[in-house]
């Protein structure tokens, strides 16, 4: 899987490249012109132009594009482990 959006938001947008068949339509469709498609005619995500709309996961006929959610460190500020989040 190839992922975008690592520029501090709390999710990212991944492309399963075994999945995706090279269609165009996420690339016809991002209101962004972040996506495009590699010399292998995969989609490739540029994660600073990428918003995280989901727009090209909606559109993708094969599910080859999904949203992940960034998990928290471990060690989150002066607490560890489940103590960290609450």
């Amino acid at each position: 899987m190839v992922q975008a959006k690592q520029n501090g938001d709390a999710a990212y947008m991944v492309v399963n490249h075994d999945w995706c068949k090279g269609c165009g339509i996420c690339e016809a469709f991002c209101p962004k012109s972040a996506i495009s498609l590699n010399g292998y005619n995969k989609a490739i995500i540029d994660g600073e132009r990428c918003i995280t709309c989901r727009t090209c996961e909606s559109f993708c006929p094969d599910f080859a594009i999904a949203r992940v959610k960034r998990r928290l460190p471990v060690n989150a500020g002066n607490e560890t482990g489940l103590n960290a989040r609450q």
